[in-house]
């Protein structure tokens, strides 16, 4: 396999298991809060996305009608994809493209 097809395959399962987290904290969080149960710190459903799992959180967020309203998540989650894709494309022409 190719050296960087290896990288590749590894980033992308990371990819997707940070954003599968971040669908599942936001749909979580929204469980225990209907329940009045013990609840994750804003601090945790924030980081989640700034380490590329910004996708998952949002698509989470709107899916489970959760934290729509509060400014730091409907306007911060957008754009820490933006700075997520950056990253991205930067990774890909960097580190992972001949």
């Amino acid at each position: 396999m190719n050296f960087n097809l290896e990288y590749l395959k590894y980033f992308l399962i990371y990819y997707l298991i940070i954003n599968i987290a971040g669908f599942l904290s936001m749909g979580i969080d929204k469980y225990k809060s209907k329940h009045n149960m013990w609840r994750t710190p804003e601090k945790t459903l924030l980081l989640i996305p700034v380490f590329l799992g910004s996708i998952g959180s949002l698509i989470g967020m709107y899916t489970f009608r959760h934290k729509t309203l509060h400014p730091q998540f409907k306007y911060g989650i957008p754009c820490i994809l933006v700075i997520n894709i950056v990253c991205i494309y930067y990774i890909f022409t960097k580190f992972l493209i001949i």
